[in-house]
């Protein structure tokens, strides 16, 4: 079935350009033009569209407000600005509403990279409520401890960016939303950024201070307590597996990009956990504890009882989010890599195999059975015999950091 794709724009030449542009995917997409936020709505009221891409300064109704409106009228469809504007208060405005930010004048490939990977994303979620449910989410929830901190930090005379940026890297909401900020076309950094820390320090703290107290960016963690989910426990984890994917690429001699990538999708890699445990509350909670009751690792309970993972509810969000497609793959098959092509060492065997890892060694902070490594796949890749050196540096690299 093609894919249905709605670009809004009041400049007829913007939109005839577009037209030509994208001729040669009609056979893939099936593209609608409009030129107003009210004609948008219109066109969506009469029919469904997977993707809507708007241009930010548009008379009457803007970008932010339209994308506003279709979010809560039509929360399963993709939200993409495509701009040449960098007025702040409008980029603020558009963040919460939009998935993702495009800067005009922007070539062809991009933004049929962006739009097939949006569509794409939508086959790993079979659950149509549940894509909605995600799509909807503006950011991830945050530990209320560092929430109450970051707070505080920034209403402070005495605030400092190095402080805040501390502070977003140790938790995991704040990480996924400010790296997909910082890497995206909203403030025109034209860099690749895998650090928190590095991305505060871009940013600046008048903006994240706007992004946090006006616009509220980060949103506090207010689901119900379930039995056998901890979000500190999660954090831990999540950043044991951040550092020792890094070590672990490291130790492969892999380029400084893909061990930027290992470090980040190991921090990110259970972000679909929150989304869970946020939005299906105590439903999640039977999950866990049908789990525990029979023995088997999170993930598989999840597919029986949820027909999905929390894998793929990350990988679907933080792909949305446009965070970088080895992150997203490598979070979407961190327990099933064999499910994956690839045929050599990549963020994805090192978030696999830390994950393991550091369940193996601290098996008490596991929720449920730990997920086996996939010897089958560190067989295909021809990785199989450096389990044991892999061991051996994860733990040492542990050891170092006193965790």
């Amino acid at each position: 079935m093609k894919k249905r794709i709605l670009f809004v724009d009041d400049e007829p030449n913007v939109l005839a350009g577009l037209q030509r542009m994208l001729r040669p995917l009609r056979g893939e997409w099936e593209v609608t033009f409009a030129q107003s936020g009210p004609e948008a709505l219109e066109k969506l009221a009469a029919a469904p569209f997977d993707v809507v891409v708007s241009d930010m300064r548009m008379p009457g109704m803007d970008g932010a407000a339209l994308l506003a409106e279709v979010r809560q009228r039509y929360p399963g469809t993709v939200r993409i600005v495509l701009s040449g504007h960098s007025d702040k208060e409008m980029i603020l405005r558009s963040v919460g509403p939009a998935h993702q930010y495009l800067a005009k004048p922007c070539d062809a490939e991009t933004l049929k990279d962006t739009i097939s990977r949006a569509c794409a994303l939508r086959n790993l979620l079979a659950d149509e409520s549940l894509k909605q449910v995600i799509a909807q989410m503006p950011s991830l929830p945050s530990l209320p401890a560092v929430y109450a901190e970051l707070t505080r930090t920034l209403n402070s005379p005495d605030a400092s960016v190095q402080a805040v940026g501390r502070i977003i890297a140790s938790d995991v909401g704040m990480t996924a939303k400010i790296l997909q900020l910082v890497n995206s076309a909203f403030f025109g950094l034209r860099r690749h950024v895998s650090s928190p820390a590095e991305a505060a320090v871009l940013l600046g703290l008048e903006t994240i201070k706007a992004l946090v107290l006006s616009v509220q960016v980060f949103s506090e963690f207010r689901a119900a307590q379930l039995e056998g989910f901890s979000l500190e426990a999660l954090w831990k984890h999540s950043l044991a597996t951040g550092a020792g994917a890094k070590q672990l690429a490291a130790d492969e001699k892999s380029d400084g990009k893909l061990v930027d990538c290992a470090l980040m999708a190991g921090l990110l890699h259970d972000a679909g956990k929150l989304v869970l445990a946020a939005h299906l509350g105590p439903r999640y909670g039977q999950t866990i504890a049908a789990a525990r009751e029979r023995g088997l690792p999170l993930w598989q309970a999840e597919r029986e009882t949820l027909g999905t993972t929390h894998a793929e509810v990350g990988a679907y969000l933080l792909g949305l989010w446009g965070l970088p497609d080895p992150i997203v793959e490598a979070i979407a098959f961190h327990h099933e890599p064999g499910r994956c092509l690839a045929q050599s060492f990549g963020t994805l065997t090192a978030i696999h195999v830390a994950d393991f890892l550091d369940h193996e060694m601290r098996p008490e902070a596991c929720q449920t059975v730990p997920s086996p490594v996939d010897v089958a796949y560190l067989s295909r890749i021809g990785a199989a015999d450096r389990l044991n050196r892999w061991r051996e540096t994860f733990r040492s690299a542990a050891e170092r950091r006193g965790g």
